[in-house]
């Protein structure tokens, strides 16, 4: 995979909160984390608009992620 470095403008407060709640994770995970995120609630919502147009579909794999 390659990196990308970009510049990126975070509410300090929204930063700390999330600090608070993951510490010991780097930001460059959390902002990793977030954007994956963001793409599974976008996945879920089309999923959800389907409504239940797949019947032949197959249940997803479930694992969890670890952050560290």
């Amino acid at each position: 995979m390659h990196a990308v470095r970009i510049t990126v403008n975070l509410d300090p407060a929204l930063l700390a909160e999330v600090h608070e709640a993951h510490p010991g994770v780097i930001r460059t995970k959390l902002v990793e984390e977030g954007l994956r995120m963001l793409l599974a609630r976008d996945a879920s919502e089309r999923l959800a608009m389907l409504g239940g147009q797949a019947p032949k579909a197959q249940r997803a794999k479930r694992y969890a992620r670890n952050l560290r």
